[in-house]
């Protein structure tokens, strides 16, 4: 594992070495955290490349072109929040945000934001570990039929695509994960919890509130609000319009 460069030095992007697994890509400017979780990831099977701040992460997503993206929220200059947004603009890219703040408030407005995942400190590594495991997994949805299909709403599940009316629709890595579930069962209606299990994968401190946020955010984005239905008490469906 790379040492971290000293207070005040010119900023760098570390990297662990000790693996071929799945790149990710840690903002945190918390040295001790960053240390263990960076050693921890390392140890099971992950290349971790740490930056510092906001503006370190963004200069060097190309560079480090990682498979998803550990995101503190407290960061200086540029917050969580504003890196996560500059995210999205750009790509799909998986992310889980850290934060010290277990408010609802701070966790609607990460998912608002596309966030795939939320991990309130103080955490365990191995916590994290799974939560990054799980995202991932998500990415991986083999099981599926190549294309899924739904009024004019079409789902390409290898290349990860969506159109609507033949346009393209972007989404984020959660938002496309829930749709895929979603059209997969058609016609059936799904309970949050089933939804928070199979999209969300384990337990999750947004509950069942960050189901809601999600479809709310797939309603707006397809401009089909009425292809998921809500049965009030039980769920949603997606429906044939």
């Amino acid at each position: 594992m790379t040492d971290p460069q000293p207070a005040g030095s010119p900023s760098t992007v570390t990297t662990s070495a000790l693996s071929s697994g799945p790149q990710l890509l840690l903002v945190e400017d918390e040295e001790s955290i960053a240390l263990l979780v960076k050693a921890y990831l390392s140890q099971n099977g992950y290349r971790v490349a740490w930056v510092r701040s906001g503006d370190e992460a963004l200069e060097s997503l190309d560079r480090v072109r990682p498979r998803l993206v550990i995101l503190d929220i407290g960061l200086p200059g540029q917050d969580g929040f504003d890196v996560c947004r500059a995210i999205r603009a750009r790509s799909p890219l998986p992310i889980v945000m850290l934060t010290a703040r277990d408010e609802e408030a701070d966790r609607v407005a990460g998912l608002e934001l596309g966030a795939d995942d939320y991990v309130t400190k103080p955490f365990s590594p191995r916590e994290l570990a799974a939560r990054v495991k799980a995202v991932l997994r998500r990415g991986e949805p083999a099981e599926l039929p190549r294309r899924l299909e739904l009024g004019d709403i079409a789902l390409d599940v290898q290349a990860r695509e969506v159109t609507v009316a033949g346009e393209a629709v972007e989404l984020t890595a959660k938002e496309f994960d829930l749709l895929a579930y979603l059209l997969d069962n058609a016609g059936i209606v799904l309970s949050r919890d089933q939804l928070l299990e199979r999209v969300w994968g384990i337990s999750y401190p947004g509950g069942t509130r960050t189901v809601d946020v999600h479809i709310a955010q797939l309603r707006r984005k397809l401009g089909r609000p009425e292809t998921i239905r809500t049965f009030r008490g039980s769920g949603y469906k997606a429906v044939r319009p």
